[in-house]
C-alpha cells in the first residue's frame, strides 16, 4: 500500500492550500481515510478524517469550520482543502487509512505545510 501526499509549500497566515493523497495498492473505496499532522517537536495528531462514501466527516476541533476533508474513489485520492490558515497549522501532513476498526496505516512522508505570520 501507498500513500503519496503532495500539495504542501510555504503560505502566509489567512491563505489557502489544498492536499491531495493519492492511493494505490488498496481497495481505496473500501476504507475510511484520514488527515493526520505533525508540527515541529510534537506528536502527530488526528486532523480530519471520511468515511467510505464521503457522506460522514470529522474534524479535531482545532481545524474545524476551516479544513475540508474530501475524496475522490474513482481516483483513489482524498484532499485536504485548508483556509484561513494559521502559523499553528504549520507542520508535516500525512494522509492515512483506518485499519482493524480504530487503527491508522500510514504509508507515505507526507507534505509539509509552513505558515508564516
Amino acid at each position: 500500500v501507498q500513500l503519496v501526499e503532495s500539495g504542501g509549500g510555504l503560505v502566509q497566515a489567512g491563505d489557502s492550500l489544498r492536499l491531495s493523497c493519492a492511493a494505490s495498492g488498496l481497495t481505496f473505496s473500501r476504507f475510511v481515510m484520514g488527515w493526520f499532522r505533525q508540527a515541529p517537536g510534537k506528536e502527530r495528531e488526528f486532523v480530519a478524517s471520511i468515511s467510505t462514501s464521503g457522506n460522514n466527516r470529522n474534524y479535531a476541533d482545532s481545524v474545524r469550520y476551516r479544513f475540508i476533508i474530501s475524496r475522490d474513489n474513482a481516483k483513489n485520492s482524498v484532499y485536504l482543502q485548508m483556509n484561513s490558515l494559521k502559523s499553528e497549522d504549520t507542520a508535516v501532513y500525512y494522509c492515512a487509512r483506518k485499519w482493524g476498526g480504530s487503527d491508522w496505516a500510514f504509508g507515505g512522508q507526507g507534505t509539509l505545510v509552513t505558515v508564516s505570520s
